[in-house]
């Protein structure tokens, strides 16, 4: 029996995870897990799975879900700090499916509380990829990705030899705007911006995919997670999201890993590697999909992408600025606050300030965390229009 901690119990990676949990009872058992404000659905939660130790984003949330549990109510811990201990909590693996920069420091502690890692949240890898593989390194622990791209690029490395690889190559669905021209894309309501034509996720990520903002994370994720130089990582659009990523070896041997778009797949692979699981997903059926169809990424209507590039050329803290930069100005436009290109310019601008400056050539998680909390003040003011 794996036991497992599970950071972001009740967003899409959460639900997605407990799901394939639940086919599989024999296999796994949740001792921990940490959801942010909605205690109906971690209520549910708890009582189906029983952890030991419960976090939740506030102190009204806790007293409520107590509330709610009576009896049956495990531990309950708050905030930040409840994280932390939802991480650190004895396990086999940790289920890192928290969206966004809150999850750097759990997951972080988790790494040096020597814990393997199930990663989903790309903000850690984007935030602080060096930082988090030196540590990953010095404790020793495993990082296996569930991401589908990187996932995909995991599956299609097995078995080969580093030295071997020549490119590694994100696939893009293109997001709800692929066929869209530049000004009906500047008029993008939020419903139309939310409508992802393939995957269900997040509001943010879903968000991320219009823009291809969320490719730009994952090329930066890409390049720490499998220690390949930025010019290694391409990104090519795919509208059928069937080929969820590619491997390219120097003797021109391309290998692809292929499935239905839906998420069990790869959360299942990273909760029981090395094995695999006989998971409950559609199968594929090539000659129902008939045509597979490929485009170079537009970085004219979708600027958001060659960030990725000039974050990872700038300095290490650079990935984190843009990261928060966006998250801020995403935030901004699924409050009505600004139209969707915008999303792209409030990026650049925090960005191109930031590499105009100092910054550590080997950074610490408080250079980190700072860097974050500057870029979060300039999205804003550049959102408000002050200069």
């Amino acid at each position: 029996m794996k036991r497992l901690s599970l950071l972001g119990s009740t967003g899409s990676i959460g639900e997605q995870t407990l799901a394939v949990v639940e086919e599989f009872p024999d296999r796994f058992d949740v001792v921990a897990m940490a959801a942010g404000q909605n205690v109906a659905k971690l209520e549910a939660q708890v009582r189906a799975h029983r952890p030991e130790l419960v976090s939740i984003g506030t102190e009204e949330g806790a007293k409520e879900l107590r509330e709610r549990l009576g009896s049956d109510a495990p531990e309950v811990v708050v905030g930040p700090s409840g994280l932390v201990q939802v991480a650190e909590h004895p396990s086999d693996l940790v289920v890192a499916g928290l969206v966004g920069a809150v999850g750097l420091p759990p997951t972080l502690a988790a790494v040096r509380a020597g814990r393997d890692i199930a990663l989903a949240n790309k903000e850690v890898l984007v935030m602080a990829g060096a930082l988090f593989q030196r540590e990953v390194h010095e404790h020793g622990v495993t990082l296996l990705p569930v991401d589908s791209e990187h996932s995909a690029i995991f599956q299609a490395l097995s078995g080969q030899r580093a030295e071997d690889v020549d490119r590694l190559i994100l696939t893009a669905s293109g997001g709800p705007f692929r066929t869209w021209t530049e000004d009906r894309i500047a008029d993008a309501s939020i419903e139309a911006a939310l409508a992802h034509p393939n995957w269900s996720m997040g509001p943010k990520i879903t968000i991320d995919s219009a823009t291809l903002m969320n490719k730009a994370l994952e090329v930066i994720e890409a390049r720490w997670l499998f220690d390949v130089s930025p010019e290694r990582v391409a990104v090519v659009v795919h509208p059928q999201s069937i080929i969820h990523s590619l491997v390219e070896y120097i003797d021109g041997s391309v290998i692809a890993q292929l499935g239905m778009p839906d998420m069990k797949g790869p959360i299942a692979l990273a909760l029981s590697y090395p094995e695999r699981l006989p998971v409950s997903t559609p199968r594929l059926d090539l000659a129902a999909i008939a045509q597979l169809d490929f485009e170079e990424p537009d970085t004219k209507r979708f600027p958001c992408l060659d960030l990725a590039w000039r974050a990872l050329a700038g300095h290490e803290t650079a990935p984190a600025v843009v990261n928060a930069a966006n998250e801020v100005a995403v935030a901004a436009f699924l409050a009505g606050a600004i139209p969707f290109p915008r999303i792209a310019e409030v990026n650049a601008a925090v960005l191109n300030q930031h590499l105009d400056g100092d910054a550590p050539s080997e950074s610490t998680i408080e250079d980190v965390l700072v860097a974050d909390a500057a870029a979060r003040r300039a999205a804003r003011q550049s959102i408000e229009g002050v200069e």
